[in-house]
């Protein structure tokens, strides 16, 4: 009995704890319309529709689908990165150093597990509301293929969590920001560009594709065209699906000791 009072208990802070990012987020939400509403459509409409016309006029289909239908679902996977990387290292930094809005939640009833799973509740909910919007958009452009395209929302919410867990807790244990800008710029940005968002993996040289197929973006993107397109064999999407889960679990370890560390300890 003890347990399961135990159990019920944290669900109840770390919900708590969630319930602050959405109610903070019904009253600046306006600031991320365009990023949420807008962008969708015009990363759709400038690359799939401007530069697909030039693909598909050149070289024809890529792996069997017009050049708007290969890339519709790796930008979904790019916009759930990019998502995760927003929401975690900035205003994680500032909540635990300069704002301080984690100790003061550390005072109350709550732990830091409690702070910690709440933000990572609150990111992939946001990112799973994203991906519906998004995937209606991908829709609305022609370029759903399969009835598991329903499940992209939960695609970019998986990789949201693959990413977000590892920076929350790289951001708790931060002292300055100078490091999210090399992040950025060292690791993201050529996320974005090399995980076969924009060409198929096959484009690469022979030694280069080991490389891209380790990079962890490149298999949220490689389940995201598997659900829109209803294609993939079984062994790799499990194995695309296990990279994210575990890159998640790691990153909840690792952040359940990096915030009570900063917090308590």
């Amino acid at each position: 009995m003890s347990n399961t009072l135990d159990v019920t208990a944290g669900w109840s802070r770390w919900r708590r704890s969630w319930w602050y990012h959405a109610t903070y987020y019904a009253q600046t939400w306006r600031g991320s319309v365009v990023s949420t509403v807008f962008f969708p459509i015009f990363f759709l409409a400038a690359f799939g529709v401007g530069v697909g016309h030039l693909v598909t006029a050149h070289h024809g289909l890529v792996q069997g689908q017009t050049y708007l239908h290969f890339i519709a679902p790796s930008l979904l996977a790019t916009t759930a990165m990019q998502q995760a990387e927003g929401e975690s290292l900035w205003p994680v930094l500032a909540a635990v150093k300069w704002l301080r809005t984690y100790h003061a939640a550390a005072a109350t009833p709550l732990e830091p597990e409690d702070i910690f799973y709440g933000k990572l509740a609150w990111v992939v909910t946001r990112s799973f509301l994203t991906g519906v919007f998004y995937t209606i958009v991908i829709g609305c452009f022609g370029a759903i293929e399969s009835w598991w395209s329903l499940t992209l929302p939960i695609i970019g919410a998986l990789v949201t969590l693959a990413f977000a867990a590892p920076l929350v807790a790289f951001a708790a244990r931060s002292q300055t920001d100078g490091s999210f800008v090399t992040i950025y710029r060292f690791a993201f940005v050529p996320m974005f560009l090399f995980s076969a968002t924009f060409y198929p993996v096959s484009a690469y040289p022979g030694y280069l594709r080991p490389l891209v197929q380790l990079v962890p973006l490149y298999h949220g993107v490689a389940l995201a065209r598997a659900a829109a397109f209803g294609q993939g064999s079984l062994g790799a999407i499990t194995f695309h699906f296990a990279f994210l889960v575990a890159m998640a679990l790691v990153g909840i370890a690792w952040g359940r000791r990096t915030m009570r560390r900063r917090l308590v300890d």
